[in-house]
Order: C-alpha cells, then sequence, then structure tokens
C-alpha cells in the first residue's frame, strides 16, 4: 500500500525525488526500524557523546539530507534509508561516513564511495570519467571554480567540518542541470541543530617524507602563516599602469623597462631558503549552534570556523623523452616543499514550520599555497653535457564566498513550492611566481670555461629568470524554482526552471629578464642579487613580455533549463521516475585583444538540447528491489580549455594550453542494479553500467626539441565505457564471544566495494580532429583523428580496478572506534603519449590507512580523542612512459606516512 509521510518524515529524501535544490540541513527525522531517535548517549561512560550506533542510527534515519519541497508522496516500502528510497542511483556519505574516515577535506572522504577516485588537487573521478565528466553542488547550487584549468571545483579545499553529508547520485534525472557525463556530487552544509552546542578541536599531524626533514621556503612577507599576504605581493605601480594601458614592453624604452623591474620585491620573493626541520602540520576548529521556539515555529543558528597549516615536501625524479628507445633525453631531481594554509568559515540561519522552511547560509573557505622548489638536472635538447639548477618560488591564493537562500513552501495539500538563490565568486592570485635556471659546463661556451660552477646569463640559452602574475576572478548567479502537484496518492508532478549565470575573467603575464655578456662573477650570484637594482641599472637588463598577444581572456556561460518531472507508483511494487529536460546553453572564451592587434580569438559553443531520463524500480520481494535507468546528457569543455594560452599546472608541473576549436560531448546513459537490504544499516548491491560517448575530450602531449612537456586538448571522435560495481555494508555483532569484558558491547564493521570499468577510444579511418595548431585561414583540411588517437585505447582518467574496505571495531555503548581502510587504483592514462607514442600513465597503486576514535571525558566535559596514520604501506607516487624495459618517468615520489592526533571538546 502507498503511504503518505510526514513533513519530518519527508526531509530525508535526497533531491534526486524532485529538484536539485539545496540538500537543506535538518536534524528532524523518522527512525528507521523502529530505532531511537536521539544523538545523545545517556550512559554513564560516556555521558553527552554519539556512540558508534547512534553514529550508524544517523546515516540511515538521521542523514542530514534533505529536499525543498515538503508535500512529497513516498510510496511502497521504502522506510527512511535515503539509498533505498530515492529513485535514482545514490550513494550517502553521511556525517557518521566521513567521521569514520578521519579524512581532513571532502575529496579524502568521497574515494571511499563506490566507483569514486580522486586524483591531484581534489577532482573526483565518477566510474572512471575525468572531472569534466561531473558535477559539483554546494546544497543543490553550482560552485564556480577558482583554478584556471578547470570549471570544477576541486573538492579538496571543502573541509570535512563544513559538510554534514554529501550525496552522489549516479543515474541522471531532468532535475539536475544537463552537465551529468559520470554523476552529481551534493554537498550538504551543517544543519540547523536539535540542541544548543559547542565544539572546540585541535590537532597536529606529520609525515615521514617531510616533518623535520629538509625542504625549501622563502620569506615572502611576515604574514604569510596565516594565508594572507601583507601587500608585499601586490603589483607594482608601473607594471599596472602598463596592464592597465595595454602597452607592450617592447615599445618601452631601457629606462622604463628597467624602472619597472626596480619596483618588484626582490629578495623576499625571489631568496630561496633551506630548512633542516620542516614544522608539524596544525589545526583547530570552533563550532557552535543554538534553536529558539518561536512559537509554532523554529529559528536555528550555526556557526563555524576553522583553521589548518599543513607543509608537504616532494622529492621527485621528473623526466620526458622523445624517443623511448633511448634513455630520457631530460632528468631532473625536483625538491618541492608546499606550505597550505586553509582558512573557512560558515553560517547558517533558518526558520521552520510545518508548512514552510526557509535557510539562509553563507560560506567562505580561503586556501593558500606557499611553495618553494629547486631542480637540478641534465636537457640534452639545451647544452649537450649541461647540468641545469632551477629554482621556483610561487603563492597561490584559492578563494570561494558563497551565499545562499533556500524555500520550501507547503501551499495546500496537494501542491508545494521551492525556490532557490545563491551568488557565488571564486578568486585565484598567483603574484610573483618566480623562475631562475641556471647552467654548468665544462664545455668552452664562448666564455671561459666555468667548470663546475652554475651561471645564468639570462639569455635563455644559458640561463634565465622570470616573473610571472596571474589573476583569475568568477562570479556565478543562481535561481531555480520548481512546483510539485500530487496527482493521486501514487502519482506526482514536478515541473521546475533554473538559470545559471557564470562570467570569468582571468589573466596571466609572464615577463622575462633578458641580457648579454655579463661578467663572470655577476652570472654565478644568486637570484636576488642578480637581479638586484644595481644589476639592472649597470649591466642594463631589459624585460621581454611571454604574454603572447592575448594575456586576458574573458568566459561567460549562461544555461537555462526547464524540465518536467513525473514519479509514479504503477503497481505496489514497480515505481517509475522519469521525465525531460530542455536545456539551453551558451559558451563563450574569448581573448582580450590587450594589445590592439586587430584580431580577436574566440569560441563559442551554443547549442540547445533535449535530455530524457527514466528510472524504474522493481521491489519484487520486501527488502530487494531492482532499478533500470537511462538518459542522455552532455558534457562542455572547460573554460581554459578553449583558449589557446599556456598555464602552468601547480599539482604536475606541466604546462597546458587550451584548443579553441573544442566541441562538447553528448552521453547516453544505462543503468542496472540489484539491492538487497538484508538488515538495518546492512546491505548488498550489484549494479552494471554502460556510455556512449560522442566527442570525448581528450588530454594529449607533445614534446619539442628542447623537451619542453605541453599538455593540450582534442576531441577524440567516439568512445565507450562499461563496468560493474559491486558494495556491501555488514556488522556482526560480537558480544556472544563475551558477556563481559572488551568485547561485550562490540560490533565489527565491513563496508566494502569494488568497482571494474573498461573504455575504449573508437578511431575511423576518415575520422578528423582539430588541434590548436591547426589554422582554417590557410584552407587545409583538419587533419585525421588518428594522426593523435589511437583506437581501441582507454580514455583519460580511468582505472580498471578500483577498490575500497573498511574494517573496524565500534562499540555500541560509547564512542569507541577503530577503522582499518584500503584503497586501490590500478593504473590510468593521463594523457595521450606524444607523437602516438605509449601514452602516460598515472599508477595510483594501494592505500592503507588507520583511524581511531575515542570518547573520553575530561574534567566533567566531553571530548573525542582521534589518532591516525596514513599511507601505511609507504606507497609512492609514479606518472610515466614504457616501451619494453625502458621507462620514463614524467613524477616519481615517495609520499610517505602521515601521522596525525586531534581532540575535539564538546559543551
Amino acid at each position: 500500500m502507498s503511504k503518505s509521510l510526514t513533513l519530518a518524515s519527508l526531509l530525508l529524501l535526497s533531491s534526486a525525488l524532485v529538484a536539485p535544490a539545496a540538500l537543506a540541513q535538518s536534524d528532524v527525522s523518522a527512525p528507521a526500524d523502529g530505532a531511537a531517535t536521539g544523538t545523545t548517549n545517556t550512559g554513564a561512560a560516556n555521558p553527552g557523546m554519539p556512540t558508534a550506533a547512534e553514529e550508524a542510527a544517523d546515516q540511515s534515519g538521521n542523514v542530514d539530507v534533505s529536499i525543498p519541497g515538503a508535500d512529497i508522496v513516498v510510496v511502497g516500502r521504502r522506510g527512511a534509508n535515503i539509498e533505498r528510497a530515492a529513485p535514482q542511483v545514490v550513494s550517502v556519505l553521511s556525517a557518521a561516513d566521513i567521521k569514520r574516515t578521519g579524512e581532513g577535506d571532502i575529496a579524502g572522504s568521497l574515494q571511499r564511495v563506490t566507483g569514486l577516485s580522486v586524483v591531484g588537487g581534489g577532482y573526483v573521478y565518477v566510474r572512471g570519467l575525468g572531472d569534466r565528466y561531473s558535477l559539483a553542488l554546494l546544497n543543490g547550487a553550482p560552485l564556480p571554480s577558482p583554478e584556471p584549468l578547470k570549471r570544477v571545483v576541486p573538492l579538496d579545499i571543502f573541509p570535512t567540518s563544513v559538510i554534514a553529508s554529501t550525496l552522489v547520485q549516479k543515474s541522471f534525472s531532468p532535475n539536475f542541470p544537463g552537465e551529468f557525463g559520470g554523476g552529481v556530487i551534493n554537498l550538504t552544509t551543517k544543519a540547523i541543530p536539535a540542541e544548543s552546542y559547542l565544539e572546540i578541536s585541535g590537532g597536529v599531524s606529520g609525515n615521514s617524507e617531510t616533518t623535520g626533514k629538509l625542504g625549501y621556503t622563502y620569506f615572502g612577507s611576515g604574514s604569510d602563516w596565516t594565508g594572507f599576504d601583507s601587500g608585499s605581493r601586490d603589483v607594482p605601480p608601473l607594471l599596472q599602469s602598463v596592464f592597465d594601458d595595454r602597452v607592450r614592453l617592447s615599445d618601452l624604452s631601457l629606462t622604463e623597462q628597467q624602472a619597472i623591474a626596480m619596483q618588484f620585491k626582490n629578495a623576499r620573493t625571489t631568496l630561496l631558503q633551506k630548512n633542516n626541520n620542516i614544522p608539524v602540520n596544525w589545526s583547530a576548529s570552533l563550532n557552535g549552534g543554538t534553536a529558539f521556539d518561536m512559537g509554532g515555529s523554529t529559528l536555528g543558528v550555526i556557526a563555524t570556523a576553522s583553521i589548518s597549516n599543513k607543509w608537504r615536501t616532494r622529492d621527485a625524479l621528473q623526466q620526458a623523452s622523445i624517443d623511448l628507445t633511448q634513455p630520457a633525453g631530460k632528468s631532473f631531481e625536483q625538491v618541492t616543499t608546499d606550505n597550505e594554509i586553509t582558512v573557512n568559515g560558515l553560517v547558517g540561519v533558518g526558520l521552520e514550520s510545518d508548512v514552510a522552511k526557509a535557510r539562509w547560509t553563507a560560506l567562505y573557505i580561503r586556501d593558500t599555497l606557499k611553495r618553494g622548489q629547486l631542480a637540478v638536472g641534465q636537457n640534452d635538447g639545451g647544452l649537450i653535457g649541461a647540468d641545469y639548477m632551477q629554482q621556483n618560488t610561487a603563492w597561490y591564493e584559492r578563494q570561494l564566498l558563497d551565499l545562499q537562500f533556500t524555500g520550501e513552501f507547503k501551499l495546500s495539500d496537494p501542491l508545494s513550492f521551492n525556490v532557490r538563490a545563491s551568488y557565488a565568486n571564486s578568486q585565484r592570485e598567483a603574484p610573483y611566481e618566480r623562475e631562475f635556471e641556471y647552467v654548468r659546463s665544462n664545455q668552452d661556451l664562448a666564455i671561459d670555461p666555468v667548470g663546475n660552477r652554475f651561471i645564468n646569463r639570462l639569455d635563455r640559452q644559458r640561463g634565465d629568470a622570470s616573473v610571472t602574475f596571474s589573476d583569475l576572478n568568477e562570479d556565478l548567479m543562481y535561481g531555480g524554482a520548481d512546483l510539485t502537484y500530487e496527482l493521486t496518492p501514487d502519482i506526482k508532478a514536478t515541473v521546475g526552471y533554473a538559470y545559471q549565470n557564470t562570467e570569468r575573467t582571468s589573466s596571466r603575464y609572464e615577463l622575462h629578464y633578458d641580457a648579454t655578456n655579463l661578467p663572470i662573477p655577476v652570472q654565478q650570484q644568486r637570484p636576488d642579487y642578480l637581479t638586484s637594482d644595481y644589476t639592472i641599472q649597470y649591466f642594463g637588463l631589459r624585460l621581454l613580455d611571454f604574454s603572447d598577444n592575448y594575456p586576458i581572456y574573458e568566459a561567460k556561460l549562461r544555461v537555462h533549463g526547464a524540465y518536467g518531472q513525473l514519479q509514479a507508483q504503477i503497481t505496489p511494487e514497480i515505481a517509475l521516475n522519469g521525465g525531460v529536460r530542455f536545456e539551453s546553453g551558451r559558451q563563450e572564451v574569448t581573448g582580450r585583444d590587450i594589445y590592439l592587434t586587430g584580431t580577436v580569438p574566440s569560441n563559442t559553443i551554443s547549442k540547445e538540447y533535449w535530455l530524457p531520463a527514466a528510472t524504474l524500480t522493481w521491489e519484487f520481494q520486501e527488502n530487494m528491489q531492482l532499478r533500470f535507468s537511462g538518459s542522455k546528457t552532455i558534457a562542455r569543455p572547460q573554460f581554459r580549455e578553449q583558449i589557446a594560452q599556456i598555464y602552468i599546472d601547480t599539482e604536475s608541473s606541466r604546462a597546458f594550453r587550451g584548443n579553441p576549436y573544442l566541441l562538447d560531448s553528448t552521453l547516453w546513459n544505462a543503468d542496472a542494479r540489484y539491492e538487497w537490504y538484508f538488515a538495518r544499516d546492512q546491505r548488498v548491491s550489484i549494479a552494471g553500467f554502460y556510455k556512449s560517448i560522442k566527442n570525448p575530450i581528450e588530454a594529449y602531449t607533445t614534446i619539442n626539441d628542447r623537451y619542453d612537456v605541453v599538455t593540450s586538448f582534442a576531441n577524440a571522435p567516439k568512445a565507450t565505457l562499461y563496468g560493474a560495481e559491486i558494495e556491501t555494508q555488514k556488522y556482526f555483532d560480537l558480544s556472544d564471544w563475551s558477556s563481559s569484558g572488551f568485547f561485550a558491547s562490540r560490533r565489527a564493521v565491513l563496508i566494502a566495494n569494488y568497482t571494474y570499468t573498461q573504455s575504449k577510444i573508437k578511431v575511423g579511418d576518415t575520422d578528423t580532429t582539430i588541434p590548436y595548431t591547426f589554422d582554417p585561414a590557410n584552407g587545409s583540411a583538419p587533419p585525421l583523428a588518428s594522426d593523435y588517437f589511437i583506437d581501441g585505447r582507454p580514455m583519460t582518467g580511468q582505472s580498471d580496478h578500483l577498490v575500497n574496505l573498511q574494517i573496524g571495531l565500534e562499540d555500541t555503548d560509547r564512542l569507541s572506534q577503530q577503522t582499518l581502510l584500503l584503497t586501490y587504483a590500478s593504473k590510468r592514462v593521463t594523457s595521450r603519449g606524444p607523437n602516438l607514442q605509449p601514452d602516460i600513465i598515472e599508477q595510483p597503486g594501494l592505500s592503507l590507512d588507520f583511524v581511531a576514535r575515542q570518547g573520553i571525558v575530561l574534567g566533567g566535559v566531553n571530548a573525542e580523542l582521534k589518532v591516525e596514520a596514513r599511507n601505511i604501506t609507504g606507497r609512492k607516487y609514479k606518472e610515466f612512459q614504457s616501451l619494453g624495459d625502458n621507462r620514463v618517468y614524467y613524477n616519481l615520489y615517495d609520499i610517505g606516512t602521515s601521522y596525525a592526533a586531534s581532540l575535539s571538546v564538546n559543551f
């Protein structure tokens, strides 16, 4: 029989049921299978702290996931389990799941979800599809990205302290945006509390490859430890006027160029310093909330704030080769020390009643990376028999501000209305990216032999020095509304509309020092002396602009989406959820003609799409059901991929260049899944999936005769992807082992999942593609796709095997939890190899972690002690090309084992 749930129960359901709007935040929910709803343990052992069993109850009965729209009819025997009740294929990472993993950011927690893997920089790959095929939302609203190369926000900037739960939906429903290639990841921020609380926490951590070891850093400014520069890295006034007036440096006199160069902050941004004892990492946070009874309604306020300061040193081998039958032509040992400072805060205010719910959320995240880097090696593309030393200093600021409002209103018994609006701004600043290159050789270089001394002639053949200023600003406006009408107790219909407008401005100015005939003693000087005011004036140093003609680009994306969706209980056992989305999108990327060349590079993709989707759920037994779904979705190019401008990726230390000829991709998706909920919080599911992709965007790499490695993008003709997933969650009661003692109140938990994926690029004999080097003005035809892609190769980012395993012990009477976490991802392609050579492969490998959480009482106050050990097996990071026995490493370094301890006190 169908049944209507109360408002409180309805708030449990995911946004998959209706609009993707704010997965709002409510601790009010219906108990599952008669379980208690309280989250406070009143036992004497640890009063006030949630037990493992109660946190698990939160997972199925009190998951902090809800939807705008109160009057929703849930049909069939769904219970309160969200994964079971949702009409789509979803996975929910609850607060309890996040706490069990012990991860500090949400990207780390998501890698435990079936079919998901996380690639450098916090980007989530869903079912073997790269981050371009996933969609990240915050409370149902899209987010701007602070990364120049991406339009998808990196999830490692979201601390777990501000996230209440995460929903991953893998089958498309029309209420979500059409850019839904692999799935949507919807982050839900903290809830309006059921009762007042205050939590203070702090922690320390270290890494075997970093803490107490040799690293490199530089001064910068006295406030760097906070993640905020004191202003010393601001663009100098004279250079800023050149940017504003659109003046080429080559049009300035030598005196004017030198005046600009002498305004640069010199020693504090160039002088790399050894640190033989890199400090420990530390973090601190403050969380609190309260609720007020307003007479028929509840007003809630919640606030969080935190700061963390982390260090990471990587001693990496970086190589490149034009001919894999020969040893690497370029080989460097590069030591990089990153100091990452993250500051964040969240404020939420909500008002709830029986017929309405309104919520306002403000989120601020600032993530700053301070980098010192030193590399020594050989490059046969330069001087034969020469050694090179490269020194880099950098400062990268990423900032996100997000303001949201959501409202859910029950207009009448059959009718409900939801509205949502958000404004978000993201910024990225990278001032004073400094790079110096020195050369050492015993050959006669038309100067006196220098033996074992490194020299810098500042002529880019035997030494170089540069300074780069980058800036990005992106604004995103979003609004949406939907109306749900209950036609019968078994049928409800939803219509909705959503609008998104994203605007980005990004600039990158790369300036090089230039000099000839510097005396040997000057060539040997350290960087701050080499570019000092004296050297600039006395030896006539000039500035060269390597920014190309278009150092600034502007990008816009406007999307109008209208959708209709029907949810029907055809029989007591069979439910159908289906509909269609009409989406009109216009994406423009335009280079700003700063130097008035008369040519403006531009790429516009303006299309309309009809995106149907349907999911059939058959509950053929009381605790078992089958799902079948099919849909059509799209994937658009990233902004930076559409402009032929060089960008240096901070994670891989490689150059990327966009392609103004990219097209969007179209995907046809099919899913089937079997689910068995054999006991409370326990389940087994098996799924299969298939995707056919037209015009998939693939990365490919080129190498010139100087071994400069550049990665770009092009559309492959077609690709297919298919695979299977299996997951299980099972608890084992251990109380039978002993009526007293350690096991009397404990249970074992097993959470495991495995994903098998295969993909193939399809390239026909006559298929073509358009790389960034193509010039339609010369009248030539586009090149063959087979010049860039090999038929049958896997798609970039796809691992054949993903494994996650969690084995642990939990106390059901008090907070006491010990968990082993194993993660494995098989090798995957990061880029097509140059000149149809073997692909560049990343080998993530196996990682083993241990997390222990223990509730304790300190002076009558409840507290939680947590200890962690990460990468216990000592996994290395490997990215390479190989041919036969020859292997060339693009990146090879030890990750190290990390240890952490933290204490949270609850008042």
